[in-house]
């Protein structure tokens, strides 16, 4: 970390009398990241709703600094707490975490909305900052309004809530407490190998208390990001494993693009020809028509790269936390003597898998793996297998993607092809829950690094808008695409209103499907039957399989200020699609999509553990456990 005298010719030694909420913003607004030589700034603006633990501390502290053009602490007006924390995941995801938002709120349920945001900011490795309200530090109004109290210890609020879901949590009671949390708080959002959530819980009197500030506090900071490279030792271990494998694979993860390494990762796929499959966060690490690239793998994957992961006799890991949906819960990697390699800025990730930890950043890493791998090749016949499976999969993608007559309904992945042929090289396209994420990783193509932007970690519905809102500021010239499904949809459509009000013209295409498709299906697998996952009228014997509920989502999005184009065929969606991109407004296209015939969609060829009843009376239940006893068999842990 380095400093320089704050601007304005103030001394060193100097104090400077502010609130503690004043002296925050000032702080905040000094704070800078470096990477590669390029400055950024650490947090780029901050998202509010405001009540009264902090809309006389830092409600009026973003006040006083100003709002204007060049304010030192852009604000951002939210409509629900856990939406802003999602449109900051989308904003930093984007910024390849090296500049983030700050997030404010009200004591009470204001606070807690943001928990289930916290999480998945700190899931997913990407920083923010949280800055709730909290009771009063001097307990002079005790219980205050939306107060928890908790009789067997006093200094408990509901902000301690936030302390599991945080990289790191302080609450600060005085106001000289507040220098030492807040550099540690900036440099766990800077540190790639620690960030995620951080949480400064502020006591609404100590907000507003005035303090005697040193200077120094305020002068400009930059906080390296380094590129740590991999112990010689390690690496040379990791070379001689690639060159002793007959079947390599590469997996790689959204630490290739945090790193922004693909490049280096093509670089290495060029030079070796080992093929590269990815997670939902590193689909995009390669474009989908390099030779080398096969697509999703795990339980979401292509058929070719499962098939490729099942043979594989070493697997390298780059920039991956290994979840279940891409192990298949412990089943796909299935040649007995495989080994695994993880490249990983953080040694937890790298030691997962029993693996050989190259513990560096992915760029730095992939660059000094390569250097080490000079002259070395996959067998030709290895890469003639990658190759048929390749162009096989594209056939399946192909036939997917038909778009047909044009005068019929299309399904979801008719819509997703008709994306595919409107969306240029540049564009984002946002999604997180729901059955898309599914289809997305099978059959995307991604064009660039940036282009597919899936939140899989948490899986939260809810994200995409947001999501998309935080992707559009991060880059405003760049056409934004929430896929948002119906359930998704109700969960939080209310940062539409954010949207129209910053001019952010993101585009939302809304799936309806009338219900819950992807736990449906999932229901159906595991002898639930379906049950809660449509949304219809009850039945006359209680079920939910009336007629479909008469909503109109077109008209909910259209009152919150969206227009609106509804495509009923396959022929007005392409056309509404093509006319939302060219809008200079916030668009939604919806379209209500025909059932799929689940032979025409692409197979699922790996295996995902959801538990199933041990015992039932019922035959869908029975006939569901004997199929989870045979594929859980497969399981295996890799030591």
């Amino acid at each position: 970390m380095t400093t320089t005298p704050p601007a304005g010719g103030a001394s060193r030694g100097g104090t400077r009398r502010l609130t503690v909420a004043q002296a925050l913003v000032r702080f905040l607004a000094a704070q800078h990241t470096e990477r590669d030589g390029a400055r950024h700034r650490l947090i780029d603006a901050c998202w509010g709703i405001f009540g009264h633990g902090n809309v006389a501390g830092l409600g009026q502290a973003l006040v006083e600094s100003g709002q204007g053009p060049g304010a030192p602490l852009r604000y951002l007006q939210g409509r629900n707490e856990q939406a802003m924390v999602h449109a900051a995941v989308g904003y930093t995801r984007q910024r390849n975490r090296l500049s983030a938002h700050a997030v404010t709120t009200s004591i009470g349920p204001g606070a807690t909305n943001l928990v289930t945001g916290a999480a998945l900011a700190t899931v997913n490795r990407l920083p923010v900052l949280l800055l709730p309200g909290d009771t009063f530090a001097t307990r002079t109004a005790d219980p205050v309004l939306q107060q928890l109290e908790v009789p067997w210890a006093g200094d408990v609020s509901v902000n301690d809530a936030l302390r599991p879901v945080s990289r790191y949590f302080d609450r600060v009671t005085r106001p000289e407490a507040l220098v030492p949390a807040a550099l540690q708080a900036m440099r766990t959002l800077a540190d790639p190998a620690d960030t995620g959530a951080v949480t400064l819980a502020l006591p609404q009197d100590v907000q507003a208390e005035a303090f005697d500030w040193p200077e120094e506090f305020f002068a400009d900071r930059v906080w390296p990001v380094r590129r740590p490279r991999p112990e010689p030792g390690a690496l040379a271990e990791a070379a001689q494993a690639v060159r002793g494998a007959r079947r390599p694979l590469i997996v790689a993860g959204g630490g290739v693009h945090h790193s922004e390494a693909e490049d280096a990762l093509r670089a290495l796929a060029d030079a070796t020809g080992i093929p590269v499959v990815s997670t939902q966060a590193g689909k995009g690490s390669l474009r989908h028509d390099h030779p080398c690239d096969l697509g999703g793998v795990g339980h979401t994957g292509t058929a070719v790269a499962d098939e490729l992961a099942r043979a594989a006799d070493l697997v390298i890991g780059v920039g991956t936390r290994y979840s279940d949906f891409t192990t298949a819960s412990g089943t796909l990697f299935a040649e007995p003597s495989v080994r695994f390699l993880n490249l990983n800025i953080t040694a937890f990730d790298g030691h997962k898998m029993s693996a050989l930890p190259l513990v560096a950043d992915a760029r730095a890493g992939l660059e000094d793996l390569a250097g080490a791998l000079s002259g070395h090749r996959v067998d030709e016949a290895y890469a003639a297998d990658c190759a048929r499976g390749k162009a096989s999969w594209d056939r399946v993608v192909e036939r997917a993607y038909d778009a047909g007559a044009g005068g019929s309904r299309p399904t979801q992945l008719q819509v997703i092809g008709a994306l595919d042929a409107v969306v240029g090289d540049e564009d984002v396209v946002v999604n997180a829950a729901g059955s898309l994420p599914g289809d997305l990783h099978k059959l995307w193509r991604a064009r660039s690094p940036r282009q597919y932007h899936l939140e899989y970690g948490y899986s939260c519905m809810g994200y995409e808008i947001p999501g998309a809102i935080g992707v559009r500021l991060a880059a405003p010239r760049t056409p934004v695409w929430a896929l948002v499904g119906d359930g998704t949809y109700l969960m939080l459509p209310t940062e539409i209103v954010t949207a129209v009000q910053e001019g952010v013209n993101i585009n939302v295409v809304l799936v309806q499907n009338h219900g819950y498709a992807s736990i449906g299906g999932l229901s159906e697998a595991t002898g639930a039957e379906r049950f809660g996952t449509a949304y219809r009228h009850r039945a006359p014997d209680g079920t939910y399989t009336g007629d479909p509920l008469p909503v109109d989502l077109a008209a909910n999005a259209a009152s919150l200020g969206m227009d609106v184009l509804r495509a009923g065929t396959r022929e007005a969606l392409r056309e509404a699609l093509a006319e939302a991109r060219a809008s200079d407004r916030p668009t939604c296209v919806y379209v209500e999509t025909a059932p799929a015939d689940p032979a025409a969609g692409p197979p699922v060829s790996a295996w995902w553990d959801v538990v199933v009843a041990g015992t039932s009376a019922r035959p869908a239940a029975r006939g569901a456990r004997e199929e989870y006893e045979r594929r859980a068999a497969d399981r295996r842990r890799y030591l």
